[in-house]
């Protein structure tokens, strides 16, 4: 079988007017994750990404600590869902659930995770969404297809975003939009999830793996933003 392994983006830029873009520790991250692939004997075919500043500045870095970086392919399909959109469409119907002054990453969470709810269950006005819940799962679909219909004999990188990645995990095992949306909150940046697959069947191996973090002086590196 073949097999590949799938990236969450490095820190990005919370709180800050533009989040599409990774911080310091992002940066690092994502050069240490490469080192981590380069010390492994870990080499890729071809690399595929969002095309989102985080997914390019993101598989740079790897790219840095590589050997041999491969070839790169875009595929929007990979892409996060706005989520600024959906809250705001969320909260075009719940008021009363704005975000405090001086709100915490845990006041945005929570938000998010209403939104997403109301999202994935087809409750916010059609007219005030970019894209379906619906409309996601299958633009992952898609991607995913196109990044599995290759054949190689060694691994494929995929770089994308926490939504998209727990999306892509409910193609894969079979979950519902409630699980979804409980492991998009848990998907640590430059995390690794390894997958096998065939023409007809993809395994998931492992997931949200953080072997390039998981030192002692590292620790405080390991974030979800």
């Amino acid at each position: 079988m073949s097999e590949f392994y799938l990236v969450r983006h490095g820190q990005a830029s919370f709180g800050a007017k533009n989040y599409d873009k990774l911080s310091e520790l992002g940066h690092q991250q994502a050069h240490w994750l490469g080192e981590y692939f380069t010390a492994r004997n870990i080499t890729f075919s071809q690399a595929f990404m969002g095309d989102m500043v985080r997914h390019r500045e993101t598989t740079q870095g790897i790219f840095d600590g590589l050997s041999q970086p491969p070839a790169v392919t875009v595929d929007d399909g990979f892409n996060e869902f706005n989520f600024q959109n959906i809250v705001k469409s969320y909260l075009s119907l719940n008021p009363e659930s704005q975000l405090p002054e001086n709100p915490t990453p845990a006041d945005f969470y929570r938000l998010l995770k209403l939104a997403m709810h109301a999202w994935s269950e087809d409750l916010l006005p059609k007219n005030t969404l970019e894209e379906s819940w619906g409309d996601f799962k299958n633009r992952v679909q898609r991607a995913l297809h196109v990044a599995c219909n290759q054949n190689s004999d060694k691994p494929i990188l995929i770089v994308s975003s926490g939504g998209a990645i727990s999306m892509l995990m409910s193609l894969v095992l079979g979950l519902d939009a409630k699980q979804v949306i409980e492991l998009n909150m848990q998907v640590r940046n430059t995390s690794i999830s390894h997958f096998y697959f065939n023409k007809s069947n993809i395994r998931l191996s492992s997931f949200n793996n953080i072997p390039h973090l998981d030192s002692p002086d590292r620790l405080d590196s390991i974030t979800f933003s």
